[in-house]
């Protein structure tokens, strides 16, 4: 969940993070990177409180120390941010520690750490965040499971409820979504297609 994407689209972030619960959202990734510290902690404890009763996993993007302060079940880095090793040290071997990758390179640099997924993308074209890096296309997200063996795979970047299956067949093991959550400013409803959709092509 972007917070700067939630105010544009009208939404506080607390009532958009409780709509994505309410449809069915296991994991929120919550980014902000335009909070301050101490208002990214104090949004992060709500969020974490929140997800408690539905037993959803809340991961903070870019800060580890937010997400040790607020008990988040752990972090989501960059190729810019806190190296993983890093990150694990500070938040235990139970964390989640979340990596984005963007290249095959990095892939393989990705599977030496101690990541519990690595993230693959842009897969499609976005523009819901500025990666610096073209659309990787269904392709790499091939690679990049073949290459992360038992390591999960998430793809990310332009992902819809028309196209995620596609990156499930090419080999992720799920997809992390931003803007198409918004799409008809029912982000409960579109979250919860998404986990129609996605549940019925698995069966």
């Amino acid at each position: 969940m972007d917070v700067e994407l939630a105010v544009r689209a009208g939404w506080t972030p607390i009532d958009l993070a409780r709509a994505f619960l309410d449809g069915g959202a296991t994991v929120i990734q919550l980014r902000a990177k335009q909070l301050h510290s101490s208002a990214f902690l104090e949004l992060a404890d709500v969020v974490v409180g929140l997800a408690h009763p539905y037993r959803a996993t809340i991961i903070i993007n870019d800060r580890a120390d937010i997400a040790l302060m607020s008990a988040a079940a752990g972090v989501h880095v960059g190729q810019d941010d806190l190296p993983p090793p890093a990150a694990r040290r500070l938040l235990g071997e139970r964390a989640v520690v979340g990596f984005s990758t963007h290249t095959v390179a990095q892939i393989e640099r990705a599977i030496r750490d101690p990541v519990t997924y690595i993230a693959i993308g842009p897969v499609f074209g976005t523009t819901s965040k500025d990666t610096g890096y073209e659309a990787v296309g269904l392709e790499l997200v091939g690679v990049a499971a073949r290459l992360a063996d038992k390591t999960p795979v998430v793809a990310i970047g332009g992902i819809t409820v028309d196209n995620a299956q596609s990156a499930i067949v090419a080999g992720a093991s799920a997809v992390a979504v931003i803007g198409d959550l918004l799409v008809g400013n029912d982000p409960s409803g579109r979250t919860r297609a998404f986990v129609q959709r996605l549940a019925r092509n698995r069966v």
